[in-house]
């Protein structure tokens, strides 16, 4: 894709990027609700035109190319199967119109169906399914048509979380083979972290960065990227650099080292995500805050505390379950390597020391 972008009724879905994507690659979408990935994947597609820019498949510009007559398959959240038609016709369909021989056709549809573990149920029609076999029918039917693209638009959300897990440790496995491009949007972080591969962050129709997962995870190139690949989303705070101390809002000071230590006095932006607030005192050298638990949120091995510090809303992901008075002040601590700087503008500045060793 080059400089490609979209504008319906004079609003901008999709800024102007450029995204070039490898054959054998899985490539996450990541980024919130009406960020720019469907948009995206219908332009990947064919499905609709670009406002400007061009899309190159294998060094021919097809822009203006039907998506019929393209090597696509996509998947949709609202899984789409043939009602009326068993698995195995299901499966079959996209074959039977490429006028592919019975003998091509049995053997490919019985392959797929066993990567999706639906061997047994060939015979049953969709609405017999369960939900997952339904939705792997529509993955084995794209996986079928050996398409040199192959788009997955958050095609798990609405499965139970036992499939969930189970699929995106399979999803890569059972396409790596493939040679195809693969992309599959998603909302949260750590389905990307599951995926692997790469990671495109959207937000608000702009691309932000684009890399390896691990490598846009550990070091984003700024705090709306940090945001975006961090569930619930990085906090921030105020600091100010002045000699060799980093300064925080209450006046707590750490030594500048590492990538700190080259940075110009003035005032920065720290940032650090959820699960490295601690309750509990975690060692010397260690930063404590004191904020009003304003929420708290049990998910069974875990408990989400929504903070209020100073006016500032922050998130801290705690391990285990812990019973606490709402309203009261509570102290909280953090371990200065796990601060990442940004400049006021947004601009990642230094990267958190441990995200830097790993």
């Amino acid at each position: 894709m080059k400089a490609v972008s979209k504008v319906v009724g004079g609003q901008v879905h999709i800024h102007p990027l450029d995204l070039v994507l490898e054959k054998g690659t899985m490539n996450v979408l990541l980024g919130p609700t009406s960020s720019g990935k469907t948009s995206l994947m219908r332009l990947m597609a064919g499905l609709d035109a670009p406002s400007s820019g061009k899309i190159i498949w294998e060094g021919r510009d097809v822009t203006g190319v039907r998506v019929q007559d393209r090597q696509v398959a996509m998947v949709y959240q609202q899984f789409i199967n043939y009602p009326s038609m068993t698995v195995y016709e299901n499966i079959a369909s996209p074959l039977r119109l490429m006028g592919k021989s019975r003998d091509e056709i049995d053997a490919a549809v019985r392959k797929a169906a066993d990567l999706m573990q639906l061997g047994p149920l060939l015979d049953r029609k969709p609405l017999e399914l369960s939900g997952g076999q339904q939705q792997r029918c529509a993955l084995a039917r794209a996986l079928v048509k050996d398409a040199g693209l192959v788009l997955l638009d958050e095609p798990l959300a609405n499965l139970d979380y036992k499939l969930r897990e189970e699929l995106r440790v399979e999803i890569p496995k059972i396409f790596e083979e493939a040679g195809s491009i693969f992309v599959y949007a998603t909302t949260e972080p750590e389905e990307a972290l599951l995926l692997g591969g790469n990671t495109a962050t959207l937000w608000e129709g702009r691309l932000t960065q684009f890399g390896p997962t691990p490598s846009v995870y550990r070091t984003p190139v700024d705090a709306t990227t940090a945001r975006v690949f961090s569930d619930p989303p990085m906090n921030f705070l105020t600091v100010t650099k002045a000699g060799d101390r980093l300064t925080f809002g209450e006046g707590q000071g750490v030594a500048a080292t590492g990538a700190m230590a080259g940075l110009g006095d003035g005032p920065y932006l720290a940032g650090f995500r959820p699960n490295h607030l601690e309750i509990t005192p975690i060692g010397p050298g260690a930063i404590t805050f004191d904020a009003k638990l304003v929420v708290t949120e049990l998910t069974g091995s875990e408990t989400f505390v929504h903070l209020d510090h100073h006016g500032e809303r922050w998130v801290g992901l705690i391990h285990g379950v812990h019973d606490l008075e709402l309203g009261a002040q509570l102290a909280v601590h953090l371990d200065p390597r796990h601060v990442y700087v940004f400049r006021e503008s947004g601009e990642l500045v230094a990267p958190a020391a441990y995200a830097a060793a790993a």
